[in-house]
């Protein structure tokens, strides 16, 4: 087997991206009145998402 090398910029990206989205989706949550259930299937379904992304990059 191989091994991979974790590529840290990609990293530091989709954590800044991930604040990025938390911080942009914060002020859509104010002007949409969502509740706190919404908000967190919506975080969690961008968490699942960038981890499938970052995952890919491992192929």
């Amino acid at each position: 087997m191989e091994a991979v090398a974790v590529d840290n910029g990609g990293l530091i990206l989709l954590i800044f991206l991930a604040f990025l989205f938390a911080w942009g989706l914060n002020r859509v949550r104010r002007r949409l009145r969502f509740g706190p259930m919404a908000y967190t299937g919506v975080m969690l379904t961008f968490m699942v998402v960038i981890l499938a992304v970052y995952t890919q990059t491992f192929r």
